[in-house]
């Protein structure tokens, strides 16, 4: 599995990451999209967005706020095609914000309706498959692309980790 996910995040083109690291630093507010295993992983990079400093939102929260005009949504869904990610992409692209997707595929609905997209593209081998079932494969890049970008956005939002502490849910 580790050799897959591997595989999976190397075809990553650099910049799309650094595309997604700029969108992400200058925007005034990130929403943040994902069902299942995905959403997860969106809520995952969601707090540490926040640690980070940024005003970041998870769709869905009782307490989010409504999209505007500038806005950037980040949407993370392996098919491309689950309904309500596909649903939210359009309505917030009709209102004016950027959409970016982490999708298995960019030529999915999500992907199409998408300012900025990462694809994952993951093995078709079935045996593969079996030995990680589902979306294991892109939930798990999904995590280590996600993830690989913090450090890129501490850099430059000028933020360390001492910083990123003061903001942690248990500061110490």
């Amino acid at each position: 599995m580790l050799e897959e996910v591997r595989r999976t995040i190397e075809r990553v083109d650099e910049s799309t990451i650094d595309d997604i690291v700029s969108t992400l630093a200058a925007a005034p507010k990130i929403f943040i999209y994902g069902v299942g295993r995905s959403g997860l992983v969106g809520e995952a990079f969601a707090a540490r967005l926040v640690q980070i400093g940024l005003n970041v939102h998870f769709v869905g929260d009782t307490t989010t706020p409504i999209v505007e005009k500038g806005h950037v949504v980040l949407i993370i869904s392996n098919t491309g095609e689950t309904m309500s990610a596909v649903q939210t992409a359009n309505i917030v692209r009709r209102l004016g914000a950027v959409v970016i997707s982490i999708t298995g595929s960019a030529h999915s609905k999500l992907g199409i309706a998408s300012n900025i997209v990462m694809e994952l593209v993951q093995p078709r081998d079935e045996q593969k498959k079996r030995n990680a079932p589902l979306g294991t494969i892109f939930e798990a890049s999904s995590m280590v692309m996600m993830d690989s970008m913090v450090p890129l956005l501490m850099a430059k939002l000028n933020q360390d980790e001492a910083s990123l502490r003061r903001r942690h849910a248990i500061w110490v």
